[in-house]
């Protein structure tokens, strides 16, 4: 690909993923869940996409897969080599790069895995046409997405309506948390996708420690708090309408956030 359109948004997604790492430790256990979902087994080849601190590939390793791992963000990547050493894996290959131009080779890979991350890729066909191609004929593919009805999906939605809108051409990841969609999208590369759903529990001792949180360490959320930072009222408003969203999330001192696993023979 000689020209991405969409390289000034991924240096700006680069940049803004930066701050992710406390929030990255609360997916360790869906990154469980999708490895287990993933039916990994010992010796499969597994790359992982948009890995950011490691936790689906650190994971898989432990299950007994020989592991590669990709992310667009140098401070993450940097993580999950510490993460890795930590936890006795540093035979793990990690790797700066683009999501919607990986640097392996075809048929490198029997599993796939993206868990939070691929979503971000500006373009559904292209990431989806490089995730296939580096898999083996026959080979699984398995990601977590948010869908678009539940907490984060809201919460992404959320965030667009108050920032500047999108390139043109660009999917909102949230679409990718829809099955009708994903399977769309998956299209002739892939059988049937089978779906699975679950609940990541966000410890959170009330709704405004949540959003701090989340102003902290969610990337686009923390631009557009910055953005507001001059507007007073304005920045008041646009909180008290994340708190609102998020009541019906928040109880037992934890807010329930939905996500989606999805997994697809190559064909």
């Amino acid at each position: 690909m000689d020209h991405d359109p969409f390289a000034e948004l991924k240096k700006r997604q680069r940049e803004m993923w930066a701050s992710f790492g406390p929030t990255a430790t609360i997916t360790t256990p869906t990154a469980a869940h999708l490895v287990k979902f993933a039916a990994i087994a010992p010796g499969e080849a597994v790359l992982d996409v948009a890995t950011g601190t490691g936790n689906a590939a650190i994971t898989a390793a432990r299950a007994g897969a020989r592991v590669k791992a990709l992310d667009l963000t140098p401070e993450l990547i940097a993580q999950a080599h510490e993460n890795a050493r930590i936890a006795g894996h540093e035979e793990i290959e990690w790797t700066e790069g683009d999501a919607e131009q990986m640097p392996y080779a075809d048929a490198s890979f029997d599993v796939v895995l993206s868990q939070f991350g691929h979503m971000f890729a500006p373009r559904p066909e292209v990431v989806v046409a490089e995730m296939r191609r580096v898999l083996k004929p026959g080979g699984r593919i398995a990601f977590a997405t948010w869908p678009p009805e539940h907490m984060i999906g809201r919460m992404f939605a959320f965030v667009g309506r108050h920032s500047p809108p999108l390139p043109a051409g660009v999917s909102p990841p949230p679409q990718w948390g829809t099955p009708a969609v994903i399977a769309e999208r998956l299209g002739a590369r892939f059988d049937t996708p089978f779906f699975e759903r679950g609940v990541m529990t966000y410890p959170a001792l009330s709704r405004s420690h949540y959003r701090l949180s989340m102003e902290r360490s969610i990337g686009p959320l923390q631009k557009l708090i910055e953005r507001l930072a001059g507007e007073p009222e304005k920045l008041a408003a646009v909180r008290r309408e994340f708190d609102a969203m998020a009541n019906s999330y928040y109880y037992d001192n934890v807010v329930h956030q939905d996500y989606l696993l999805t997994r697809a023979l190559a064909i």
